[in-house]
């Protein structure tokens, strides 16, 4: 049995009709938002809160405005309310009106809100803290649960206020408060405000839980006699007389323990957070009546919770239904999931050598076995039944609340890219870059150009004029291939197994798309006139040496290449060689005389630097003679298309029953082809 954290000590009682907040729509596109009361408390959740803000429209506003008068409440709920506010674009004022204690003082720290405090407001900054019964692991599991909630919380902090960790753990253990002035001190606050009487009176019960209380707040914990003057429109369920559902007192430090009183005090307890339990567990199933024996489970399983009972429920009510939404359909909620989850991530991304360390991450160190049980437990999700490092790493890639592995695939990805740019890879320098939109075979339309433009006489005519289209095909093909993280992976922090392994796929890919190229060259495909690429019809096939000469019979047969009758002019940009004779074309191109001739002849050379010698290996393996002209990058000589133009490789994630955590594979859609033969030219030897 889990003792609910030293903030959420309302009970559940929304039959009174009473809340701990109201949201009220303004004019000019401002919404205001008052907490005041028990957060969580009466039993209403963040999920029913970020229910009514958007009924209300407040991510649609232009200014937000939210009071406070809260002693704080439940850690989870206030999570999600921290979460949820954080992402408003509007301009957010904050407004402390009396005390804004415990998990309250988080929610003053929004990002980017500017917050306003009277001198006589208050706020309290403490350690989490709750009880639990269990075995050690259980106690040690939710120790571990309590001290990383607190991280996130000192994060918060520091983030408003820039103090230091050290100074903010020593606030947060006294259980500090501070004043309006004290608080625009230390940067919790921004303004200081005029004094203001005490908004209304909440919930006098957490008196109880608060041992440095300063006197002169216990004032906003009693019934006032009358109303206060000045004070903010109040929302109607606070100005009530609140009668504060019961709650659970911190205990009590004694000197002699009296074990058998300690464990009937236990056993009470037990005894009625079991019965709150069963009463919460029944209202589950009161609109299904025909779900006795499910109900019946539940309430025989002291394990089950209401969230639990839900789950079930739901998963009964869906068997044998088509799901509306695919695999792939986006899942909004409302939880302490960002915190969490960007942490680990950022702490995987750290280990992994992808990003630096952030100071204030309280996971940073972990191993991946260790991230896992945090995924899991941070969120509040037991682990009580997988006590095994196989069953609690297979819950974190399963479980519905858990996305670690979609974390793991973030990195995985990262990893891809990196391989994918580090490839030593030159066909991106020289040749075309497109996009296809499907998979069908495309014909690339190589409009003959005009000869000539026609002289308009004046008054006369614009005439249409006739062009012939030649249109090569092209077509997509899928590349790809799979690799897994298996739980032993996670468990013997194999951090190789997460990067090299997909830098290495990643880096494949791109060499796949450079054999697909270079094969182009070598294999000398038919073009759609019916004949093959290279060819003496088509003027781009000669026989030369590598020489002086050579080049340049090669530079001026792609230089009077033709359009019907217009000469095209085309230059080239590259020469493509093999890695055999790759220093003796940069000697011929980059010389400023003739090679072999006397320094002193005079005789320049008339191709320096004509072009970029770009070597390939692959070349080599056709012919260690043969090389190539390409004109510059761009014009038609050979396009690689990528679906939607997307031309890195794309990394899915899938769960089955083959591989015992997550499969990945890898894949690019991608297709290459020859578009013009006249912007390349090839030289064999003769």
């Amino acid at each position: 049995m889990m003792i609910n954290p030293r903030a959420s000590l309302a009970g559940v009682d929304a039959a009174n009709g009473q809340c701990w907040y109201e949201i009220r729509a303004m004019t000019a596109g401002r919404v205001e938002i008052f907490l005041y009361d028990v957060i969580g408390g009466w039993g209403i959740t963040a999920q029913q809160f970020v229910a009514d803000c958007k009924e209300a429209g407040v991510f649609d506003a232009s200014a937000v405005d939210l009071h406070i008068h809260s002693p704080g409440g439940d850690v989870m709920q206030g999570f999600a309310i921290y979460n949820t506010l954080s992402r408003l674009k509007a301009k957010v004022d904050i407004w402390v009106d009396g005390v804004a204690a415990s998990m309250a003082s988080m929610i003053v720290c929004l990002p980017g809100a500017t917050v306003h405090m009277p001198e006589n407001a208050w706020i309290m900054v403490h350690k989490p803290w709750g009880g639990i019964a269990g075995d050690s692991d259980d106690m040690r599991d939710y120790a571990a649960w309590l001290d990383r909630n607190e991280a996130l919380m000192l994060s918060a902090y520091m983030n408003k206020t820039g103090l230091g960790q050290e100074e903010l753990e020593a606030m947060l253990k006294a259980e500090t408060w501070l004043n309006g002035a004290e608080a625009v001190e230390k940067g919790f606050a921004d303004t200081l405000e005029p004094e203001l009487q005490a908004a209304a009176c909440v919930n006098e019960n957490k008196l109880k839980d608060y041992q440095n209380m300063p006197q002169q707040i216990k004032s906003l914990f009693a019934p006032r006699a009358e109303a206060p003057v000045n004070q903010p429109q109040q929302p109607a369920p606070v100005q009530a007389n609140l009668t504060p559902p019961a709650t659970q007192q911190p205990a009590q430090q004694m000197t002699n323990i009296d074990v058998a009183a300690l464990a009937q005090q236990l056993q009470q307890q037990m005894q009625a957070s079991n019965a709150e339990r069963v009463s919460t567990v029944s209202a589950v199933f009161e609109a299904f009546p025909t779900f006795a024996t499910l109900k019946a489970e539940c309430l025989a399983d002291f394990t089950c919770s209401a969230e639990k009972a839900r789950e079930k429920l739901l998963q009964a009510l869906a068997a044998g239904t088509t799901p509306s939404a695919g695999p792939g359909a986006i899942h909004l909620f409302a939880g302490n999931g960002n915190l969490v989850g960007d942490s680990i991530r950022a702490a995987v991304m750290t280990r992994a050598g992808y990003a630096q360390a952030e100071k204030d991450n309280a996971y940073n160190g972990y191993t991946l076995r260790e991230l896992a049980r945090a995924s899991l437990v941070d969120r509040g999700i037991g682990i009580s039944g997988h006590a095994a490092p196989l069953a609690m790493v297979g819950l974190a890639f399963t479980h519905s609340s858990s996305d670690f592995g979609n974390i793991l695939m973030d990195v995985a990805h990262k990893a891809a890219l990196m391989g994918w740019d580090e490839a030593t890879e030159t066909f991106d320098q020289w040749t075309r870059k497109g996009t296809l939109t499907d998979f069908k075979t495309a014909h690339r339309a190589g409009l003959e150009s005009f000869p000539t433009l026609r002289k308009v006489r004046a008054g006369a005519e614009y005439k249409y004029v006739t062009l012939k289209d030649r249109g090569e095909p092209i077509a997509l093909a899928t590349y790809g291939e799979l690799f897994s993280l298996d739980r032993q992976t996670i468990i013997n922090d194999d951090m190789d197994m997460l990067t090299r392994i997909p830098m290495a796929m990643g880096g494949a890919a791109r060499a796949t798309i450079g054999d697909l190229v270079w094969a182009v060259l070598t294999s000398n495909p038919k073009m759609a006139d019916g004949k093959p690429l290279f060819h003496s019809d088509h003027g781009n096939l000669i026989a030369a040496d590598l020489s002086i000469d050579g080049l340049d019979s090669a530079r001026k047969a792609m230089k009077l290449q033709k359009s019907g009758e217009r000469h095209l002019n085309i230059r080239p940009e590259f020469v493509l060689t093999p890695v055999a004779i790759e220093s003796r074309a940069n000697q011929l191109i980059k010389s400023a005389s003739v090679p072999g001739a006397d320094v002193n002849s005079g005789i320049d050379n008339p191709i320096r630097n004509f072009a970029t010698v770009l070597s390939e290996a692959r070349l080599d393996d056709s012919s260690p003679t043969d090389y190539y002209l390409a004109a510059a990058k761009g014009r038609d000589t050979i396009e690689v298309a990528y679906l939607d133009g997307i031309d890195t490789p794309y990394l899915e994630q899938q769960q089955g029953f083959t591989v015992d955590g997550a499969a990945f594979k890898v894949r690019i859609d991608a297709g290459v082809a020859a578009l013009d033969h006249r912007g390349m030219v090839k030289v064999t030897k003769k």
